[in-house]
């Protein structure tokens, strides 16, 4: 007789999720799952439910339905401890500019408990892999947008979380600075972080996604890789077709303002 393999569960599973907002059903039974190690690109249009999604993932926004497990563990409420294993990059910054970027990072440590010795060195090396430790005394209003982005990305590491959710990190900022937080990511990865990127970049998912999940209107539609998405549209020949083609497939061409 063969014995069942026990298989671990996912870092991060989402459960037949489901928000309403008066008569918009902004989130209709959606789940996937997230792995160490793994990043999960979540695309969809304007008004898809990525960041209600996101919202109720990181407890912002409390579910009509569904659950979310951290390794099978169901998160409860605000009082959770699991909560310190998740780490939000929110899309809007959430920064003081007329603090320097150190002073930023206390106020956000202080949040998560930390204090002493054990912020300082958080901040250290939250800073060191943005490339902002030689800026951390700055006031952040002399910060371009491509750093203010890598130090909001700093914020949502300070309490070294397993599982980090990032709204559109890269909003508005230069190639270069947009290469950074690749690395940063490529980086995290390696440490065996589950990240989930929401991005309206084609471009950044097809670069950074181990998965491919693709939200409309509140639903998820495909949840797949980026060569079984590839598969699913016709490609010229000897080709694969675009992430851009296959989301406008799945998608359709109207306009979601």
């Amino acid at each position: 007789m063969v014995l069942p393999i026990d298989v671990p569960p996912e870092m991060l599973d989402i459960k037949h999720l489901r928000k309403s907002f008066g008569s918009l059903v902004a989130v209709d039974d959606v789940s996937f799952t997230l792995a160490p190690g793994q990043l999960v690109g979540l695309l969809g249009p304007n008004g898809a439910g990525k960041t209600t999604t996101v919202s109720m993932i990181a407890g912002l926004v409390t579910p009509e339905q569904g659950e979310v497990l951290i390794d099978g563990a169901r998160l409860g409420g605000d009082t959770d401890p699991k909560k310190r294993r998740i780490g939000l990059v929110p899309q809007d910054l959430a920064l003081y500019d007329e603090l320097s970027a150190r002073s930023n990072l206390r106020f956000f440590g202080a949040l998560y408990g930390l204090a002493g010795s054990a912020l300082d060195k958080a901040i250290a090396a939250a800073l060191e892999l943005v490339g902002l430790a030689d800026r951390r005394n700055d006031r952040v209003a002399t910060y371009s947008g491509g750093m203010k982005r890598r130090l909001n990305l700093a914020a949502g590491l300070l309490h070294d979380p397993d599982i980090l959710l990032l709204d559109e990190p890269t909003v508005g900022v230069d190639p270069q600075s947009r290469n950074a937080i690749f690395d940063n990511l490529e980086v995290l990865k390696s440490r065996d972080k589950a990240l989930l990127y929401t991005t309206h970049y084609m471009e950044e998912v097809e670069r950074l996604a181990d998965r491919i999940v693709v939200m409309d209107h509140g639903k998820v539609i495909a949840d797949d890789t980026l060569d079984g998405l590839q598969s699913r549209v016709a490609a010229p020949a000897g080709g694969h077709a675009t992430l851009e083609t296959v989301f406008l497939t799945l998608t359709g061409r109207s306009l979601r303002d």
